[in-house]
């Protein structure tokens, strides 16, 4: 015995699927040597073309993301997270997992890395409530705050 059944139309609208994009941001500068050993950013002039680095570490310490994103004229860096997955949705969240690096300047004058906002061995990111949203697409931004490089001939001084 055959049972019933009613083929689908085709015609049926399918949901609009939404892509949700992970998104790093941060601007990279070259950190006066006034002010080299601080945190202190004044004076500083942002570096386009320079390299960043983004990684990110699942909850077993293992790199499940990486990759080398080039900042904007206004070194400026929008870093899709591109093949980002979050495998354990407390444990692997971008603001636990993922820190930020810089890694080259383009100038020669200022390729010296600098450790502000810990630079140096990763900036954490923080989440400032910050969407982008379209009508078939969603970024969720993260901040990683400024990063830099400094001179080759600052020398440190007592602040």
């Amino acid at each position: 015995m055959a049972f019933p059944y009613t083929k689908a139309s085709e015609n049926v609208p399918h949901p609009i699927q939404k892509k949700i994009e992970i998104v790093v941001e941060a601007v990279v500068y070259c950190q006066t040597c006034e002010h080299f050993g601080t945190w202190s950013l004044t004076g500083a002039k942002p570096i386009p073309s320079a390299k960043v680095s983004v990684t990110c570490k699942n909850h077993k310490g293992h790199v499940s993301f990486y990759k080398v994103f080039d900042t904007d004229k206004n070194g400026y860096l929008y870093a899709a997270l591109e093949g980002f997955k979050i495998q354990n949705h407390i444990l692997d969240h971008p603001l636990h997992s993922c820190f930020v690096k810089p890694v080259w300047s383009p100038l020669e004058s200022c390729n010296f890395l600098s450790n502000v906002n810990y630079g140096l061995n990763g900036a954490s990111l923080r989440y400032e409530d910050k969407r982008l949203v379209g009508s078939r697409y969603e970024a969720i931004i993260y901040a990683a705050g400024p990063l830099a490089f400094h001179p080759s001939h600052c020398t440190q001084t007592q602040h």
